[in-house]
């Protein structure tokens, strides 16, 4: 419920810019043709360069994931731990390390890792904030430009000024990297074990107006590929990986899918609908590939279709409209179409638990929303990234890779 309400804040300006509108022009170095053939070289299948299996359907040996890592770390690229904040038996958001400050040893912050949005931020002076925050004056390249900074998210809204320094992940490091060094945030940050945020959306939604910090990755040629992949864990605190600039063939059990981006914004690719017990549901979306979601939004409409194809399921009663239940019993099958390509939804992440104790149905993880909020729109939250590694690549036109997740074998 929570979440749901914080999508619309998050989500609130979604038809503007579906239609293109206030963006933010995109620095022409990240349509750079190069950039294919960098990505072209990450991904083939060559003695020299591992990562290749990825794309086929054979296991790597302990020696080749070995070699892999070795080359990775030569490479230009970083993987980077998450956290994975469980609640109950919902993976509920995922979080990782961030240095700030360019000094021999850069203040660890935990943040929450999110393609639905483009900025970086961190409280810095924060008198009402609970969490760690960056003591920036410990940090000699430390600049507050005094421009304000205030940007809504779906677990609330932060302000404050826009400031820039040095900026690391996993041994990459950005100078004068923009962020909100943000004095106020509201309760709901308060309530999590985070010190921010950071952006791997399009710098086109930034509200800071500036590039971020993968983007800046790519256009100083700190990363060997223009890409970063993402693995998230099932009910496991640890274990789950961001890597910047490259491919965790140990994560992946299957080739490579792409999917083309549709709108350099979100990670936006076309959501052509659902199967659902063998059963079609059409839809003709936007779709935000989304690791800063728990969940699957669509419009009610699209939703109450899905749910209409599983035996007995329907509005779930004792939460609002938004929400449907289904036999707990049931095992039920589900697929969303995407770029014209199928990906089944585990039912372990689709089943959220009994409607109430004691109850015969389970609340599903696909939720309505208002259809005129949603409409044309969809939201992919963690309950899909959960089954598919996911990449995200700024070459080929944009697009969003997705193979069959090591978390399907266990």
């Amino acid at each position: 419920m929570a979440e749901l309400k914080a999508i619309k804040l998050k989500y609130g300006n979604v038809q503007d810019v579906i239609a293109g509108k206030n963006l933010v022009v995109l620095p022409d170095a990240l349509s750079d043709p190069r950039l294919d053939g960098l990505s072209n070289a990450a991904l083939t299948d060559t003695p020299s360069n591992l990562s290749g299996f990825a794309l086929s359907k054979s296991t790597p040996t302990p020696q080749q994931v070995k070699s892999f890592f070795v080359m990775n770390a030569a490479a230009q690229s970083a993987t980077d731990p998450l956290t994975d904040e469980i609640v109950g038996n919902i993976d509920l958001q995922y979080y990782g390390p961030v240095g700030f400050g360019n000094e021999a040893h850069p203040q660890q912050l935990s943040v929450i890792i999110d393609t639905g949005s483009a900025d970086l931020w961190t409280p810095v002076g924060c008198g009402d904030c609970v969490n760690t925050q960056y003591e920036a004056n410990a940090s000699s390249t430390y600049t507050d430009t005094g421009k304000s900074f205030n940007v809504t998210y779906g677990s609330g809204n932060v302000g404050g000024t826009l400031a820039h320094d040095t900026i690391g992940v996993g041994g990459l490091k950005i100078d004068k990297q923009y962020f909100g060094a943000v004095t106020r945030v509201s309760n709901d940050f308060n309530d999590d074990p985070i010190s921010g945020l950071i952006g791997l959306g399009f710098s086109s939604i930034a509200a800071s107006g500036e590039p971020t910090f993968f983007e800046n990755l790519i256009m100083q040629d700190k990363v060997s590929a223009p890409f970063f992949s993402v693995y998230l864990t099932r009910g496991k605190a640890n274990g789950s990986t961001i890597t910047l600039g490259g491919f965790d063939i140990s994560k992946a059990m299957g080739p490579l899918t792409w999917i083309p981006v549709i709108s350099k914004t979100y990670w936006t690719v076309q959501f052509d609908g659902a199967v659902v017990e063998g059963k079609n549901v059409t839809g003709d979306l936007h779709a935000a590939i989304d690791t800063g979601t728990t969940l699957i939004y669509l419009s009610q409409a699209v939703a109450s279709s899905i749910y209409a194809n599983i035996p007995g399921a329907g509005p779930a009663a004792n939460y609002d409209s938004n929400f449907f239940s289904f036999p707990c019993n049931s095992n039920p099958t589900i697929s969303l179409l995407l770029g014209g390509h199928d990906f089944g939804l585990n039912l372990q992440d689709f089943n959220l638990g009994q409607e109430a104790d004691g109850s015969k149905n389970c609340i599903g993880g696909i939720v309505g929303m208002d259809d005129t909020f949603m409409e044309g729109f969809a939201i992919i939250g963690d309950e899909f990234l959960k089954s598919w590694y996911s990449v995200y690549d700024y070459s080929h036109g944009a697009r969003v890779g997705f193979a069959p997740n090591i978390n399907n074998a266990q």
